[in-house]
């Protein structure tokens, strides 16, 4: 059997009275995009941590393929890190930048980084003072993508990101994981881990809940619908996938999880005069589904 990418065995992390992380048992295959999901403050940026060895574990220990976690200048080897908030040195351009990583990391592919630096629209020629959020982000993600580490840990990797250069990100996802590496993907965009991830971890108050495919992930998604009407209400019993959460005069607010046809159908047959559908946030996913909890 080949060594996971990431094996975690009652993983646990205490900051004093706050239990931040509870025996986590996990385990990423390697080759494969694994998604790590939870709304804020489940314990992903902790796990993350004591991945990297940039804390150390309560109890439990975490492994890098055949390395131990603890060992941080062996597991960095295999690694390569983008963070959520991206700092750069200010002083140096992009390109001083993207050569000062490839000559500490585990390796580039010159002419891929070139490329996505193209890809990326990343001008590399200006000091990283005068960077946004979004190309700060940029260099990391094509510094990242460039190596030849077997394992990828992308902490809300897309946070400054605009639509074009998301999907630019999913396809230097799915060429990594073509190329053999893993990907671990810490993320709050549902779209992005369906577009991207084989499977997915969810986690609560700093225990893992569930681990599920992306198809079984997407029972979870449910979008919710406002909808205004003149005469008679819309006859929705029956309708699959529908929840009704709330119905006054002319109005009626629903869930809706799975394929639209039919409620839209069901719908069409009345006087439909206004129709809002919001796609819930994550957090909002993970309440719904799981509960608050108490840490």
């Amino acid at each position: 059997m080949a060594t996971p990418a990431i094996s975690t065995r009652r993983l646990t992390k205490r900051y004093g009275r706050l239990l931040a992380l509870d025996d986590l048992d996990l385990t990423v295959t390697a080759g494969e995009v694994f998604g790590f999901l939870g709304p804020n403050g489940a314990g992903k940026s902790t796990t993350i941590r004591l991945l990297l060895g940039l804390a150390r574990p309560s109890a439990g220990h975490a492994r890098i393929f055949d390395v131990d976690a603890a060992d941080v200048a062996a597991a960095h080897r295999l690694v390569a890190y983008v963070p959520a908030d991206v700092a750069l040195w200010p002083q140096l351009t992009g390109a001083e930048i993207l050569e000062l990583l490839a000559a500490t990391g585990p390796g580039v592919d010159r002419a891929y980084r070139a490329d996505l630096v193209d890809r990326f629209d990343l001008d590399l020629s200006r000091p990283a003072r005068t960077y946004s959020t979004g190309n700060r982000q940029k260099v990391a993600l094509v510094a990242a993508f460039a190596t030849r580490a077997p394992l990828l840990v992308l902490d809300e990797p897309t946070s400054g990101l605009d639509p074009l250069m998301e999907l630019q990100f999913r396809r230097a996802v799915a060429e990594a994981r073509d190329n053999g590496q893993t990907v671990f993907l810490c993320s709050h965009q549902l779209a992005e881990v369906e577009a991207t991830c084989n499977r997915v971890a969810i986690l609560r108050a700093g225990r893992l809940v569930d681990v599920a495919t992306v198809p079984e992930l997407r029972r979870l998604h449910r979008s919710e619908v406002t909808a205004s009407f003149t005469g008679p209400a819309p006859d929705l019993a029956g309708v699959p996938g529908i929840e009704l959460l709330d119905q006054a005069d002319g109005t009626l607010r629903l869930t809706l999880s799975g394929p639209p046809a039919a409620a839209l159908r069901a719908l069409a047959g009345s006087e439909v005069t206004a129709l809002t559908v919001r796609e819930p946030s994550l957090e909002e996913i993970f309440l719904d589904y799981y509960g608050e909890g108490d840490r």
